[in-house]
């Protein structure tokens, strides 16, 4: 998985840079490294976990019982999925993240990031350390079904993605029930307040 790990270190920097960027190209250049994954087993598996598809788990990781894999998957080291987590194809976890009993889809959520408790993440980039407070969500779909337009350095561009969600800064903290729009790039370091919709 030297392609994804390279991928990931390139978004980083990007990342960190707090340039504002087309982060899709990211979601579909790892859905092109997943498709050619081999399954690899390096952490545990509990019972009641259904897995459908490949899934790469790494040393130290562990899904726990009533989680559902579909992959594609990729998951770090030292990270943990579950109680009754559902990943969705196209979904990599980095090390050292926490994903409860929350739905991630055609997601990228880097190191030691956490969507613990009730939470959607689709077709979104999550930095190093976010943090999602329970029930916050991350829109991936407009209600006229349309593309997705993304502002970038003052300019409106057509991401051509019909689901398309956000990307989310590094060291972002989300309050409970807060939910950020499809299309919007969260500076890093932002803090969403509880009910806050960030549009």
């Amino acid at each position: 998985m030297k392609k994804l790990v390279l991928l990931l270190e390139k978004l980083k920097k990007e990342i960190d840079s707090g340039k504002e960027f087309e982060y899709w190209k990211y979601l579909d250049e790892s859905e092109k490294i997943l498709e050619k994954m081999r399954k690899k087993i390096g952490g545990k598996i509990e019972k009641n976990v259904s897995v459908k598809g490949k899934l790469a788990l790494g040393k130290g990781s562990v899904i726990k019982s009533g989680s559902y894999i579909e992959g594609n998957v990729f998951i770090g080291k030292n990270s943990k999925i579950g109680p009754n987590a559902h990943l969705r194809p196209g979904t990599v976890v980095s090390d050292n993240c926490h994903i409860g009993m929350s739905e991630v889809k055609n997601s990228i959520i880097l190191g030691k990031s956490n969507a613990s408790h009730f939470n959607y993440v689709g077709d979104s980039v999550l930095g190093e350390n976010v943090n999602l407070g329970a029930g916050s969500k991350i829109a991936n779909l407009r209600h006229d079904s349309q593309s997705v337009w993304v502002k970038i350095n003052g300019k409106k561009i057509d991401s051509g993605k019909r689901k398309l969600g956000a990307m989310v800064g590094s060291n972002t903290k989300t309050g409970i029930n807060s939910s950020i729009n499809c299309g919007k790039i969260v500076p890093n370091g932002t803090k969403i307040l509880p009910n806050e919709f960030y549009s």
